[in-house]
């Protein structure tokens, strides 16, 4: 439950300080850059692809790879 608590207080917080950053930049004549890297950090961060593929498949796929690499391997002249 703590966990889970500190997790939402970090998106909280950080999505907060995005915000911050995208609101300076848009209405601030003056903003730097400072609100620009954590625009730019935040909007980067979003296009990392880190929820396209489930973590079963994910290890579906490494098993799969790894038994070809065994099969591969055994049929090789001099393997034992």
């Amino acid at each position: 439950m703590a966990g889970r608590i500190a997790r939402w207080g970090a998106a909280l917080g950080l999505g907060a300080l995005w915000w911050w950053g995208v609101l300076r930049l848009a209405l601030v004549p003056d903003a730097g850059a400072l609100e620009g890297a954590v625009a730019a950090g935040g909007w980067g961060l979003s296009l990392l692809p880190v929820h396209c593929v489930p973590k079963a498949g994910v290890v579906r796929a490494d098993a799969r790879a790894r038994r070809r690499r065994e099969a591969r391997g055994a049929r090789e002249p001099g393997a034992s």
